[in-house]
């Protein structure tokens, strides 16, 4: 009896302890960061914001991974390494990349696992997963950047000596040999394959049959030396592989077998392969060209016109550099760099609108010269020309046309080259590529924010708000199109040269989000003086010291410095952040789709400032109210805690904003100031402002001369940046007549286009049209005829018209004819009653 009461106990105890053995297991697998990246647990914390705040799982590093680099060329074979974890040396790594795309790993000496980046045919963030058992379980992740392979660093890149050489290859006068150079430190191997690749898209185009794909086609040396060059005499390549016309280099160690996928690899720069097509091309390039040309020009004819759809280009070059919601520098002619414009001889720089067309991908670029007048291809080669599928690429990307850069090599490039260059038949390219002549195109709206802070509205009305807190800047939406557009900045107190607070506030961060995009945040760092930005992309710091742009899920983000950061949004909605000093100046740029749509600080746009001070519940302020009454209007527009797109990783950030009011009503700034002559910062303020009201309010109010200077190069940013901006009256391209010439390239109001005739034609219309500001040309369409042919006419006309004065003579002379015999007739009748009558009476 009681060893059966201790045989129950025993299983009790059991019981028990497998019961707490269970729990705890249960209470591991709640608080671990496998599997649940990105989250915030019960305990702990698997959110990138874990690490500042000291919330992080045990494990975090274990299974949320860190690598360096953080980004490489959508080509693949960057070697990348996990910063943040050790492994086990028999550990078996295997990467997966968007859940399908595999590629081997290995650990190195010091126990640190690495990836190679695949293959891949789109720009962005792409989550890869890692696995140490060979490919059995994927249970940690990490984030890897697919960079366009044009804007990848160029150093990271073999590189085609005399590029023009390479692409112009076989056309009369350019031969021998080619030289291809790299940093051997790029490829750890003692000897390397130099492979040729090409790009081909195949299927019936705007179908789903229609792919894009790289293809290993073969090797120019294998088992070379990796001393930095190879120099080659290039020879026709057999077919099939002379049929790819666009392509690139390959290095890999020579240990690896031909063309294998997704392994080390270092690779050239894309290029039209002149130098290894058939033969044909070397006999008559022209002629071969001209083929081709023609081959393109019969298969656009059959294509969707996409013209209709795309971006209308600005008008100047001040406008285009200014429009950065829509536009953006391209990258082969920008003016910042010497103008190196190899496909738009005589431009000085040339912008490409950001966002592909919605239906079919296709792109726009518009190129200005030094003057900053539009080029268009109706007057020079350098022409702006639209683009069937966006250099850039689009989303979903993988397939054509929105594959990045190599979709627009296919339709783009190579025909050029086919019709333009290797060729003089450029009239087939400019028929399917013609400039946009800038008539349709609207300027946006610029509404900012700078100093302590002081706002000018959409509308150009101003106002000082200098709360303490987090408020709605704009929220609105593009005619119900792409989702809510929301903007929202924080500001703190300015502390002053001397170390202390000033009651005056300025932003220190600003966060923005459209629709379902990548929420972007904008800010300095806390407690930082010093002139730079810190950019969060879904609340983990990002970092551009690898490229300055970032396609992200619906947003894009440029940064070329530390201290300015812009960000673009579908709806072509931009915003420019500039850190001056230890505050921002923020300006948002909106197209005139989002008229009478948006709220907020920078009030409602729509051409009138009636409305641009309109509190959230939406009544409005009068223009010539009290700074007092604008603070009000400023403090209704603060944000809620649900709705805040903020991160707030620091004690100082959850202690003052997340856990306080969002705006904090304890907080009195200084509302106006006075200008004392007498006063110590008097004689430096006035040199330094120049009578600036903002720039002698920051001042004063803060004591700070710095603070001040921010503010005046705000204010004149802004005022340039308006002026940028001033809409432009365009009358639209004017082509010569045939058989004439045209005098004038400049379609703009106030612009005249002379027009003559070649010698044996006469002008008919206007000999000069003036583009009026109705947007119309004065006079009429101008047509030059041929003097032969004018003759045959005038005589023409000259026998019509003696036909037409005889049959009139006739017409005349009958109708008199009828008349004398009618009178004729009656005089008769007149005479025979008179003798009738005589002879009654007789």
């Amino acid at each position: 009896m009681i060893k059966g009461k201790e045989q129950n106990f025993q299983l009790f105890c059991s019981l028990v302890i497998g019961l707490i053995s269970y729990s705890t297991l249960q209470a591991d697998a709640q608080n671990s960061c496998q599997n649940s990246c990105g989250q915030r647990l019960a305990d702990c914390s698997c959110h990138v914001t874990c690490k500042s705040l000291r919330t992080c799982c045990p494990d975090y590093s274990d299974f949320c991974l860190r690598v360096s680099p953080q980004s490489g060329t959508l080509m693949g074979g960057e070697d990348f390494v996990i910063v943040n974890a050790t492994f086990n040396a028999q550990d078996k790594i295997i990467c997966k990349f968007k859940s399908d795309i595999c590629t081997n790993g290995y650990v190195d000496a010091e126990h640190r696992a690495h990836c190679i980046s695949p293959l891949l045919y789109e720009n962005g963030r792409i989550q890869f997963e890692l696995s140490t058992d060979n490919g059995m379980t994927f249970n940690r992740r990490g984030t890897w950047v697919s960079v366009h392979h044009s804007k990848f660093s160029s150093l990271k890149k073999s590189t085609l000596v005399n590029a023009t050489k390479w692409q112009y290859y076989g056309t009369p006068n350019v031969s021998g040999d080619l030289t291809l150079v790299w940093n051997t430190s790029l490829i750890s191997a003692t000897s390397v394959n130099i492979e040729v690749w090409g790009y081909q898209e195949t299927g019936t185009p705007y179908s789903e049959s229609w792919e894009g794909k790289w293809t290993y086609l073969y090797s120019l040396e294998k088992a070379a030396p990796n001393s930095g060059t190879f120099k080659f005499t290039p020879q026709p390549a057999k077919k099939p592989y002379s049929e790819w016309e666009i392509g690139m280099l390959r290095l890999t160690a020579a240990i690896q077998s031909d063309g294998a996928a997704n392994v080390r690899a270092l690779w050239s720069p894309s290029h039209a392969l002149a130098w290894h097509l058939e033969e044909k091309f070397r006999e008559d390039s022209a002629a071969w060209a001209y083929q081709k040309c023609l081959a393109w020009h019969k298969t656009e004819e059959t294509l969707p016109n996409f013209l209709l759809e795309i971006a209308d280009c600005p008008c100047t070059l001040a406008q285009s550099r200014a429009d950065s919601g829509r536009f953006h520098t391209d990258y082969g002619c920008d003016i910042e760099k010497g103008s190196k414009c190899t496909y738009h001889p005589g431009a000085a720089h040339c912008v490409r609108a950001i966002q592909a067309s919605p239906k079919y991908g296709a792109g726009q670029q518009c190129c200005y010269d030094a003057q900053g007048r539009q080029i268009l291809t109706g007057d020079s080669i350098g022409g702006s020309t639209p683009d069937r599928g966006h250099d850039w690429g689009s989303p979903p990307y993988e397939k054509p046309p929105r594959v990045p850069g190599f979709s627009h090599g296919l339709y783009d490039v190579i025909s050029f080259y086919y019709c333009c260059l290797w060729s003089d038949n450029c009239q087939y390219y400019f028929l399917h590529r013609p400039s946009s002549d800038c008539t349709t195109y609207r300027p946006p709206k610029a509404g900012t924010t700078f100093g302590d802070p002081h706002f000018f509205t959409f509308d150009g009305a101003n106002f000082t708000f200098n709360g303490r807190g987090e408020y709605t800047l704009v929220t609105g939406e593009r005619n119900g199109t792409n989702g809510v557009l929301e903007i929202q900045g924080r500001t703190e107190q300015v502390k002053t040269i001397n170390g202390t607070y000033a009651n005056s506030t300025g932003f220190t961060a600003v966060a923005m989000q459209e629709g379902d995009s990548d929420v972007i945040e904008v800010r300095v760092p806390t407690h930082s003086n010093k002139a730079s930005l810190e950019v969060l992309v879904n609340h983990g710091v990002v970092t551009f010291n690898e490229q300055s742009w970032m396609d992200l899920k619906g947003v894009f983000v440029y940064s070329a410095t530390a201290q300015n950061v812009t960000v673009m949004f579908p709806s072509g909605a931009g915003v420019e952040t500039r850190a001056r000093g230890a505050l921002l100046s923020i300006t948002v740029l909106l197209p005139d789709t989002f008229m009478n749509w948006t709220e907020g600080l920078f009030g409602v746009m729509s051409n009138s400032s009636d409305d641009d001070f309109t509190f959230r519940n939406g009544s409005v302020l009068a223009a010539d109210a009290s700074p007092e009454m604008f603070y009000e209007l400023g403090t209704s527009w603060a944000i809620e805690n649900k709705s805040s797109l903020f991160t707030y990783d620091s004690q100082f950030l959850l202690d003052n904003y997340l856990h306080a009011p969002k705006h904090h009503p304890d907080f009195t700034p200084v509302f106006s100031v006075t200008v004392d002559p007498a006063g110590p910062l008097y004689a430096e303020m006035s040199a330094l402002c120049q009578g600036n009201r903002f720039c002698q309010f920051d001042t004063l109010v803060t004591e700070d001369l710095q603070v001040g200077n921010a503010t005046m190069v705000s204010y004149e940013s802004y005022m340039k940046l308006v002026e940028s901006l001033e809409p432009v009256i365009a009358c639209g391209f004017l082509d010569e007549p045939k058989n004439g010439a045209k005098k004038g390239d400049l379609y703009l109001v106030g612009a005249s286009v002379n027009f003559t005739c070649n010698q044996g034609h006469v002008l008919s219309g206007s000999a000069r049209r003036t583009c009026l500001p109705s947007g119309q040309w004065s006079g009429q369409p101008t047509f030059c005829i041929s003097e032969n042919i004018l003759g045959i006419v005038l005589g023409t006309l000259l026998a019509v018209f003696s036909l037409v004065v005889i049959g009139v003579i006739l017409f005349v002379n009958e109708k008199r004819l009828k008349l004398r015999k009618a009178k004729m007739a009656a005089t008769s009748h007149e005479y025979q009653n008179t003798n009738t009558a005589k002879t009654e009476n007789m």
